[in-house]
């Protein structure tokens, strides 16, 4: 777990999935609060998951729910700014975000799959 928690990206996520919960707290939008709220805990989520697994091969596994998380997420802020659900300027910046946290999710699963085949 230490390692975890040195991790940059799984910092990142959490904070990025603690804001979004924040920011829809008293939103009245049920399914879409609970849908984007479960995107956003994946990403964290799925990188602990992969950290606690025995080989390389199972960690970018889950490195890529993680990453398809990010995609997913991005998509329904997008949707969420469109239909008023968020301020502009607040979902324009949980975007970047989460574009970030998919690139930091890129350049590990590309870390582990070389370490991977270099066994």
């Amino acid at each position: 777990m230490e390692a975890l928690e040195n991790l940059d990206v799984w910092k990142r996520a959490c904070r990025l999935s603690v804001s979004l919960y924040q920011a829809f707290t008293h939103s009245k939008e049920y399914g879409f609060r609970d849908q984007i709220t479960r995107s956003a805990l994946s990403i964290p989520s799925n990188i602990a998951e992969g950290f606690e697994r025995d080989s390389h091969k199972s960690k970018v596994q889950y490195l890529k729910v993680a990453k398809g998380s990010c995609g997913e997420l991005w998509t329904q802020l997008l949707i969420g700014r469109k239909a008023g659900f968020l301020d502009s300027e607040r979902s324009k910046e949980l975007e970047r975000e989460a574009k970030e946290i998919s690139k930091m999710l890129y350049g590990l699963i590309i870390h582990y799959q070389n370490r991977s085949q270099s066994k």
